[in-house]
């Protein structure tokens, strides 16, 4: 089994703890009204903080199965953002990663808030196919920066999900459309699929295990927050972090 000494999550709000503590309830109250961490204490269950040490509270069938049990002595650093689109990452998450030959560990979740700024201004399909195409490139570009500033990384490549279910519509959500233009999402989509079955990189197909949590799941099996449906839930957190643990031990 490779060992990593660090891992260091980059992105967006896929891998944070904003939402699903919300979820659970599991914040001060500053944040609950403002919904930004940056105003109290925020539970660490998100995906990203799961995945390193679990929570036993709220999901004790996962008690030792975390990085820190199988990697003892590893680091967490967490750069993702709420709304980070894949320029934020370049221009903020990886400036402020550190270089290091140490082995370390990355997930990324990036290129959802791209396409919803493009879904906003309502483009024809065909801006909007190129504009996914032009995502696809940048997040290849990302894979390559993130493996030249650490070499010693294996970078695990996530693909957007669709909290549509493949229904083009989105409760609470882009109701200013008829329709979305999901086509957009699965030419992304499969881009980051071959970036993620490139060398240093792993492929966790995001977009195919959320699906049926979406739209079309009833209220208790959805993985999106009820407040604003395009944001992972607690079980969403949850999902988000056994499939990187799957993915690892697929690795193995």
């Amino acid at each position: 089994m490779q060992r990593f000494s660090r891992y260091v999550a980059l992105g967006d709000s896929m891998s944070i703890d904003l939402y699903p503590a919300l979820d659970l309830g599991d914040t001060e109250v500053a944040v609950a009204l403002e919904r930004t961490a940056i105003a109290g204490a925020v539970a660490p269950v998100g995906a990203a903080s799961l995945l390193h040490r679990n929570s036993d509270e709220y999901w004790p069938d996962h008690a030792a199965d975390d990085l820190v049990t199988r990697h003892p002595g590893i680091t967490f650093l967490n750069l993702a953002e709420d709304g980070a689109s894949v320029g934020d990452v370049f221009g903020g998450q990886l400036v402020a990663l550190e270089e290091s030959d140490e082995p370390t560990l990355v997930t990324l979740t990036v290129g959802g808030n791209d396409l919803l700024s493009a879904f906003a201004n309502k483009p024809k399909l065909p801006l909007l196919m190129q504009i996914a195409r032009d995502v696809g490139e940048a997040c290849e570009l990302l894979v390559d920066a993130i493996r030249a500033q650490c070499p010693d990384s294996l970078v695990i490549v996530n693909t957007v999900y669709d909290p549509s279910d493949g229904t083009r519509q989105i409760e609470g959500a882009f109701e200013h459309m008829d329709e979305l233009p999901i086509e957009a999402l699965d030419a992304l989509n499969a881009r980051l699929r071959e970036i993620g079955r490139g060398r240093g990189a792993l492929l966790a197909d995001a977009y195919e295990h959320f699906l049926g949590h979406g739209a079309k799941a009833s209220p208790e099996e959805r993985w999106y927050w009820k407040r604003s449906p395009i944001e992972p839930n607690a079980a969403g957190a949850n999902g988000l972090r056994e499939l990187w643990l799957a993915t690892l031990d697929a690795n193995e």
